[in-house]
């Protein structure tokens, strides 16, 4: 996961978080929801990158990071 993917899942974690904080203090439940939502965006957004980065590091483990030319 790059360094600007990583910034952009912990900018989007803690918006929600402030969001959400936002709707308990002034008892907005639809604000705390949105807030909910983004933590949850960030967090699948988080997970899928690092499946990715999984994905590719088995693939250069099997196949090396050469370009093949079979």
């Amino acid at each position: 996961m790059s360094n600007e993917e990583k910034f952009e899942n912990v900018k989007d974690t803690v918006s929600g978080q402030a969001k959400e904080g936002f709707g308990k203090l002034t008892d907005d439940k639809e604000t705390q929801a949105e807030g909910r939502a983004e933590q949850g965006k960030a967090a699948l957004k988080d997970k899928a990158q690092d499946a990715r980065d999984t994905v590719k590091g088995a693939a250069e483990g099997m196949f090396g990071n050469k370009d093949r030319t079979d």
